[in-house]
């Protein structure tokens, strides 16, 4: 059985917390959090874009420290769940190590790829796995795209078009701050920065054109080039002022002998979903039938891997941290070419 400690009481920990209930091989044994009102159980002011809201949760079989370094010395805890806020992600991942833990941190895994550079590091020299919650894989419809990208079916690889856009999230109020949370690159387009990652390999370099809010980019696109130039990958991200359509995402792949396309858009309280379709060259549209079922779903895949590798003593290939860092380096390289109005390399 793995016991695991969570460090951070938030929207992502109670997300994470939801999850764990239906993993196997796993037990929460601690949280860590300064705030007396959640370490004492009351999450009903919890609140974010997706799933339920929080509610009040039975702590008492529970580990609980104000100190999350007091939770990493518990000896009852394998694994260290980071669910801080981003800026604290590399010196808690990093005070994790040296106390001998796993660690599974949230996304972005930092907001610099120096502090990047010293959790990967800091994982090798303690000989433990380090995870980085990038979940996007897991949600049904991209886990699908990218099994089908994988076992090459249709041919290799054309390009592809990302879009992630959100309404301003107001209730967020450190979202804009570079030095806390990053804005929409590092918060809201790292989730695609990965995918295209993921698929396409590193890119060679980025030419992105967008609005700027303060020191960070609030809307944006970006073209990105490989080292295959017959590769033709886009992405949009960002922030509207619009609030009536809090949240939208989706793709459309290109493959020699298939085009794979999803979109799903959040319009006030209602989900409107263009479902997966694979468009093969014989003119046929494919439905294919997904597993999983809403957002939460897809964490609970994710934790599964996580449990995997620890139980394997194996890192992960998708919530692995060098992809993690590419993927903060993307971000940072589009951030670059918007601010100078021209092509960045990578």
């Amino acid at each position: 059985m793995i016991r695991v400690g969570i460090a951070g009481i938030g929207f992502m920990g109670w997300i994470h917390y939801l999850a764990y209930q239906k993993v196997r091989g796993v037990k929460l044994v601690a949280f860590a959090e300064p705030n007396a009102k959640r370490l004492a159980g009351d999450w009903r002011d919890i609140k974010g874009n997706f799933g339920p809201p929080g509610e009040m949760v039975d702590l008492t079989s529970m580990a609980c420290y104000s100190d999350f370094h007091e939770m990493f010395a518990d000896p009852n805890v394998d694994v260290v769940d980071l669910c801080l806020p981003p800026a604290m992600h590399a010196d808690a991942a990093v005070a994790a190590f040296k106390a001998g833990k796993h660690v599974f941190c949230e996304k972005p895994m930092a907001l610099n790829t120096t502090d990047c550079r010293r959790m990967v590091a800091a994982a090798q020299q303690a000989g433990k796995l380090l995870f980085i919650g990038h979940v996007l894989p897991f949600v049904p419809e991209y886990a699908h795209a990218l099994k089908i990208v994988r076992e090459g079916k249709f041919g290799r690889l054309l390009g592809g078009s990302f879009k992630r856009v959100i309404s301003d999230p107001l209730w967020l109020k450190d979202f804009f701050d570079p030095q806390r949370v990053g804005g929409p690159m590092l918060d809201l387009h790292i989730h695609d920065a990965h995918f295209i990652r993921l698929l396409f390999g590193q890119p060679t370099a980025v030419t992105s054109r967008g609005r700027m809010r303060g020191d960070v980019v609030e809307y944006f696109n970006t073209f990105f080039e490989f080292e295959d130039p017959s590769l033709v990958v886009s992405a949009t991200s960002g922030v509207v002022g619009q609030q009536g359509r809090p949240f939208t995402h989706g793709f459309e792949i290109q493959l020699e002998k298939a085009t794979l396309n999803y979109e799903l858009g959040v319009y006030g309280d209602h989900v409107e979903v263009m479902p997966l379709k694979v468009l093969p060259a014989n003119g046929k549209v494919v439905r294919p039938k997904l597993s999983g079922g809403d957002m939460p779903d897809a964490f609970v895949d994710e934790i599964k891997e996580v449990v995997k590798c620890v139980t394997a003593a194996q890192p992960s290939a998708t919530l692995d941290g060098d992809l993690a860092r590419d993927a903060v380096v993307l971000c940072h390289k589009q951030t670059e070419s918007v601010k100078k109005g021209k092509t960045v390399k990578v």
